[in-house]
């Protein structure tokens, strides 16, 4: 009988491969050969808020592509690895699909028996951009956005055995007024290979009719505490939410509330979070039904840490973590992968770069115009790192003409545009609050999409006071929020200066190496200044480095490196677009870079 089923499952795997392969001559990543269509991206999707029980629905989905006024078709004719994006290689489809097409996604599945008196929630991760989602033919939902989760209770909808579920997406790229970062319908120089459909894990999760759907926490190092807020789902006057916070297999302190209600608990002692010490605590979240019963409980974390800015003794306004001057310095990190696209092939490539980020001796990542998994968070937070999380830019005006750096000139937007941005940019905000690695938000990036600055801006500090705001990195500079930042290639250079916030160095360098073999395209790759060897680029590095630091005790209060690795037409990566190969002499990297973060100290 083991023989029999060995075989059966050694047949069905056969199968699945014979079923997919990545697509396309173009160079990939060595994780791409790890890519199982058994078991894509098998990890937990939503660590900081974990239950046991969930269904991964990652793999081989039956697929069409269809034009935009097409019904659902009659025949699905190809497969489609889930959650990779149509365009990419690691989807097995990599076709171009646009504004005039839909693609079309549908795969069976069964819910375990010892589900049965659960909701069954269904979550996408992310799906770029408007999605329409049916359970068994029946239309159960509709989502507009590409960069955060979202989740159907599809329990009523669900009938006896197995169950159809089908996705229905349309994503205009540069054709609609959506962010959409640096995806365009015709890619070159530094504008990317559009992602369209489903480009994170679709999974399924069992919960009870009562049941936390969300926690908040914040953190407030200069009172010892931190504030948590459980949100729930079917819950009733009289349920309790107990919360319990833990060092390891040590209990700290448990405490109630009623449901729906947020609470300061007090710590003694706390221990800070900082990239040189990322302590986490654990957080175990229960809801207690006015019977007295259980109904839900997940396990999560948080760290104590506080980012601020405050004039130093020499009167420059200075970034500070954990009330102490603290200069942030990291490389601009746009998460693109040649063969996944915005979808890492596994997630020990997702935790790769964060890694040599930190080999590199930087302590933050601005996370450029995308927004990543929920995982990607969580490694940033038990790693140590500091993120800057941007806002993905958009609109369907051409780009170039709105990059009007000093003159005040903001883009008029539509109203639909207007409403769009604010509707995900506060999404964004909900989804990554309760993360401590990131530490400010970037609204807008080099005036792309650039509007109503002081309007934005000044909700999103009140928003979220806990961190700071970038109110435009490099783009048209209004008196409002914590920073002024400028952008400079290639080298560092400090041509303004903001007395009353924080002045940073939003991006520069962009030191360019094309490497035979490693490259997305062999005649059109793009970088500010070019070498022909690594030993080149590294002393060109150093000395920027160098620069850079005498400028961090004059008055910059960090500062962002382009960038972490080649994307498609850009070569000014620290490391290849493949990962493949470190392109500068990581030691002597690090030692400079080091010696930029303590200058400030010196």
């Amino acid at each position: 009988m083991k023989r029999i089923l060995i075989t059966i499952l050694v047949s069905t795997s056969l199968l699945a491969q014979a079923q997919w392969k990545p697509v396309g001559e173009k160079i990939k990543t060595k994780w791409a050969e790890k890519v199982d269509p058994e078991n894509v991206l098998p990890e937990y999707p939503r660590p900081i808020m974990k239950r046991e029980r969930w269904k991964n629905l990652n793999g081989l989905w039956d697929f069409a592509l269809t034009p935009a006024t097409s019904e659902k078709p009659e025949v699905f004719n190809e497969k489609i690895l889930v959650p990779f994006a149509v365009e990419s290689s690691l989807s097995g489809i990599q076709k171009t699909v646009g504004a005039e097409k839909v693609v079309w996604y549908k795969r069976s599945f069964d819910i375990p028996s010892e589900w049965s008196e659960q909701q069954i929630m269904l979550h996408f991760g992310a799906v770029d951009w408007r999605t329409e989602v049916f359970i068994n033919d029946i239309k159960i939902g509709t989502h507009e956005g590409g960069y955060t989760p979202f989740s159907f209770n599809i329990t009523p909808y669900l009938s006896t055995g197995n169950q159809t579920l089908t996705v229905k997406v349309w994503d205009p790229t540069d054709a609609g007024p959506q962010p959409r970062g640096k995806q365009v319908n015709k890619p070159e120089g530094i504008w990317y290979t559009p992602v369209t459909g489903i480009w994170q894990t679709v999974w399924l999760e069992p919960v009870a009719k009562r049941h936390i759907q969300h926690i908040r926490t914040t953190p407030d190092i200069d009172k010892n505490s931190i504030t948590v807020k459980a949100e729930t789902g079917g819950t009733s006057y009289g349920d309790i939410i107990e919360i319990t916070i833990s060092e390891g297999d040590k209990k700290i302190k448990s405490v109630k509330t009623a449901v729906n209600e947020k609470i300061a608990i007090t710590l003694p002692t706390p221990k800070l979070w900082s990239p040189e010490s990322p302590f986490l605590y654990d957080l175990t979240v229960k809801l207690i039904s006015n019977n007295g019963k259980k109904a839900d409980e997940v396990s999560s974390y948080f760290a104590m840490r506080k980012i601020s800015s405050k004039r130093d003794e020499k009167g420059i306004v200075r970034l500070q973590l954990n009330n102490k001057d603290y200069f942030q310095f990291g490389p601009l990190d746009q998460g693109w992968w040649p063969d996944g696209l915005y979808t890492a092939p596994t997630d020990e490539a997702l935790v790769y770069d964060i890694k040599k980020t930190k080999d590199f001796g930087f302590n933050m990542i601005r996370k450029h115009v995308k927004v990543e998994p929920a995982r990607w968070y969580t490694h940033c937070d038990r790693m140590g790192i500091l993120v800057w999380q941007d806002m993905p830019n958009g609109d369907a005006q051409p780009i170039w003409q709105n990059r009007q750096y000093f003159n005040g000139t903001e883009l008029q937007r539509s109203a639909e545009s207007e409403a769009i941005y604010r509707k995900e940019w506060k999404e964004i905000m909900d989804y990554l609050y309760s993360y401590p690695s990131i530490v400010c938000w970037v609204p807008f990036n080099e005036a792309w999409g650039q509007f109503k600055t002081k309007e934005i801006v000044e909700w999103n500090m009140a928003y979220d006071p806990s961190r700071v705001i970038n109110p435009a990195s490099g783009g048209n500079h209004f008196p409002v929020g914590d920073m002024l930042d400028l952008h400079n290639y290639p080298g560092p250079e400090m041509y303004l200066y903001d007395a009353q916030r924080a002045t940073v160095l939003g991006e520069y360098g962009g030191i360019g190496l094309p490497l035979k073999d490693h490259l997305w395209v062999t005649d059109r790759n793009w970088g500010y200044i070019q070498f022909k060897t690594s030993k080149e680029v590294t002393k060109k590095y150093i000395a920027y480095a160098h620069q850079l630091a005498e400028m961090a005790k004059s008055g910059f209060s960090a500062a962002v490196y382009t960038q972490t690795t080649d994307v498609e037409g850009e070569v000014n990566g620290l490391m290849t677009y493949d990962r493949k190969v470190i392109k500068l002499d990581e030691k002597a990297v690090r030692k400079a870079n080091l010696k930029v973060i303590n200058a400030i100290n010196e």
